[in-house]
C-alpha cells in the first residue's frame, strides 16, 4: 500500500455541546494510508486524552476504529466512541452507527433535531468487577482516610477504580500524588460524590499520559453500575455526571445500568458533542 502524503482530521469536543468545553478528540476519518508507526506519534502530537483512527469495517459494524492516548493504544474508551459517532454519522444522516472496537461492536443511537445530531447514547461492553487489592496505597495517594463505598475495580476494556467521597467540595479539593498513582498500574482513578440530584467526579489517569481527564465515558457506565450495585440508586435510573470543571473543561455525562446485582443486562452512556475544527497533517519529511 502506498502511504498518504496528507491526512485530514476532525476535532470534536465531547460530552458538551459548547465549543472548547468537554473532552477534546481528534478523529482521522480515513486512516488506511497512514503508516502504522505514525499512529502513536500523531496521537502524541495532538496530545488529547484520546485520538481515533478510522478504517473500513472488518465485521458487522459500519466502521472500525482504533483508539490511542498520548502514551498507548486502548481497546475501548467512551468519549472516543461517542465523538467518532457524531463525526462519522453526521454527513450520512444515520439514526444509529455501529463501531468496531477492540472490545467488540459498540452501537450508538443518535437523536436528531432536524438534520443535526443532538444526543448520542452507546451500549457499552459489560464490565467485570472485583475488589481492588491496593486500596490502602490508593487512599494514601489521594490523601484520604476512607471511601464511602467499597473500592472496586471495573474492567470494560479500561480498568477503573472508584472512591466515594462525602461531598462535592471534597472531590474538588483533591490533589493526588501522580507518581504513586502511576505505580498502581494502568488504571483510571475515579473519585465521586453526590451533588444534589447529580454526581460530581474527577478522574485521574496518569499512567495513560493524562493526569486528569475532562470527561470519561468508559468510567461513567461503571459508576452507574457501582452506585446501583451498592444501593445508592435503583437499577434502571439514569444519572447525570459532572466532570472537568477543575481543569476548565466542564462536561456532562449520562449513564444508566440495567438489570440487577446478580445479572447486569446493559450499561448505557450518553451525551452531546460538537465539531470545532478540521485540519490536515502533511507527512513529507516525517519519519515513521
Amino acid at each position: 500500500m502506498s502511504y498518504a502524503s496528507t491526512c485530514r482530521y476532525v476535532i470534536a469536543d465531547v460530552f458538551s455541546d459548547t465549543p472548547l468545553e468537554g473532552n477534546q478528540l481528534g478523529v482521522f476519518t480515513d486512516a488506511q494510508r497512514i503508516p502504522e508507526a505514525l499512529l502513536q506519534k500523531l496521537a502524541r502530537e495532538l496530545n488529547f486524552s484520546e485520538t481515533v483512527f478510522c478504517y473500513p469495517a472488518e465485521g458487522e459494524g459500519d466502521v472500525r476504529i482504533r483508539i490511542f492516548t498520548p502514551a498507548k493504544e486502548l481497546p475501548f474508551a467512551g468519549h472516543p466512541v461517542l465523538g467518532a459517532a457524531f463525526v462519522l454519522a453526521a454527513p450520512l444522516q444515520l439514526g444509529a452507527i455501529k463501531l468496531e472496537t477492540g472490545r467488540g461492536i459498540v452501537e450508538i443511537v443518535l437523536e436528531r433535531d432536524g438534520g443535526r445530531i443532538r444526543f448520542g447514547r452507546m451500549s457499552q461492553p459489560l464490565p467485570t468487577v472485583q475488589p481492588f487489592e491496593r486500596s490502602t496505597e490508593l487512599l494514601r495517594a489521594l490523601e484520604l482516610e476512607r471511601s464511602t463505598l467499597p473500592i472496586e475495580l471495573y474492567d470494560n476494556g479500561i480498568q477503573h477504580v472508584f472512591v466515594g467521597l462525602e461531598s462535592e467540595r471534597a472531590v474538588a479539593a483533591l490533589a493526588p500524588d501522580a507518581a504513586t498513582l502511576v505505580r498502581l498500574g494502568a488504571i483510571g482513578v475515579n473519585c465521586f460524590a453526590r451533588a444534589e440530584n447529580r454526581w460530581k467526579t474527577r478522574v485521574f489517569v496518569p499512567a495513560f499520559g493524562i493526569f486528569e481527564d475532562p470527561a470519561t465515558g468508559s468510567a461513567a457506565g461503571p459508576l452507574a453500575l457501582h452506585l446501583a450495585r451498592h444501593g445508592l440508586i435503583p437499577f434502571g435510573e439514569e444519572i447525570e455526571i459532572r466532570q472537568g470543571e477543575e481543569i476548565g473543561r466542564p462536561s456532562a455525562l449520562f449513564a444508566c445500568a440495567f438489570g440487577s446485582k446478580e445479572a447486569v443486562e446493559r450499561v448505557e452512556v450518553g451525551g452531546r458533542a460538537v465539531i470545532v475544527a478540521r485540519g490536515e497533517f502533511r507527512f513529507a519529511g516525517i519519519a515513521g
